[in-house]
């Protein structure tokens, strides 16, 4: 998972990605939008895989994404994978300037006004979406994308509560795990709300694909493991801090923790905010180890649950200077001992 990058950057850091065995690179939405680097990284690689994860939905209209996905996937041969996400009302209002109630049911016409843009550009029907939140009506022949053989564009949804996941389970093709998440909150909050939205829409749990980001910190020794393991710590700690959020800590018996994070980020103690999460804490959220136990580790954490892992790294790891593969190259091993255990 990257973000941020230049288009050098990207290119470079896709080309080190493809040469260590990673089978694909997730770009995010936070500082500058995806699309651009998504291009660079595929100009410089032909097996990568390539996906939003994810885009901001409500910043853009359908047709502006469904038109860059199209683009994405024509010039990519079919590497590209569309992930969308709400964000939150925050920016969703104030830094976008976009409507964002309700989020839930507002996401779902979503993704449902794009996959009527694929549909209408593989020329399967005209274009004809008409929903609570968003209304597709015309797109000319002189207007519509040109055709090409890479149009079943996959498209997944962010979702960490019930009813998000259910509805993504029933609109979507698969789902990005949030990286707060516990082996606690996939089995017994998750999987049942995919299955309950996936039965719904008259289609087998299985086919909902999970795309899960994982806090990875692996190192031989205790050192080596350091700077990643308190990024993790941080990170959780960020995410914690949500509201929304709080079940995840409750659910493991840390009820009040994300009321403490809270009051920590509002008092702007970014300090006090890491010490809260104990490495008791951690151990739930992240997956610690050697670098030749990390792939098993893995596999034995998300085996028949995740269809895809993402490595959700600090900065430092993915921007560094790709000409020598040092991190990169290890986590390539790590992947493709997942491959073959898969």
């Amino acid at each position: 998972m990257v973000g941020g990058l230049s288009w050098e950057r990207a290119a470079s850091l896709a080309a080190a990605a493809e040469r260590s065995g990673l089978s694909g690179l997730v770009f995010t939405e936070t500082t500058q939008a995806p699309w651009m680097s998504i291009a660079a990284a595929a100009m410089a690689t032909s097996r990568l895989r390539l996906s939003t994860g994810v885009a901001v939905a409500f910043a853009r209209s359908p047709m502006v994404t469904a038109q860059l996905a199209w683009e994405l996937a024509d010039n990519t041969r079919g590497r590209f994978r569309l992930g969308l996400g709400s964000q939150v009302r925050t920016h969703v209002e104030r830094r976008y300037g976009a409507a964002f109630d309700p989020p839930g049911p507002r996401v779902r016409d979503y993704v449902e006004a794009v996959k009527a843009c694929f549909r209408a550009f593989r020329g399967d029907e005209p274009l004809a979406h008409h929903g609570p939140y968003y209304n597709l009506t015309l797109l000319p022949e002189a207007w519509a994308p040109r055709r090409h053989p890479y149009g079943d564009i996959k498209v997944d949804v962010a979702a960490v509560n019930p009813w998000m996941c259910a509805m993504a389970a029933s609109t979507a093709d698969g789902i990005h795990v949030h990286p707060l998440h516990s082996v606690e909150y996939l089995k017994k909050r998750l999987l049942p709300a995919v299955s309950e939205g996936a039965l719904a829409a008259g289609r087998p749990p299985s086919e909902v694909e999970l795309t899960v980001a994982v806090f990875a910190v692996a190192g031989d020794t205790k050192q080596e493991r350091a700077p990643q393991l308190e990024w993790a710590r941080r990170q959780v700690a960020f995410y914690g801090s949500t509201r929304n959020y709080a079940f995840q800590f409750d659910d493991l018996g840390f009820a009040g923790t994300s009321a403490a994070l809270n009051e920590r980020l509002k008092a702007g103690d970014l300090t006090g905010m890491s010490a809260t999460v104990t490495d008791e804490m951690l151990a739930h959220f992240a997956v610690l180890g050697p670098w030749d136990g990390m792939a098993e580790a893995l596999v034995g954490r998300y085996g028949g649950i995740a269809t895809r892992i993402v490595l959700y790294l600090a900065p430092e790891i993915w921007a560094e200077d790709t000409t020598d593969p040092g991190v990169i190259g290890r986590w390539g091993e790590v992947g493709r001992e997942i491959a073959a255990a898969s």
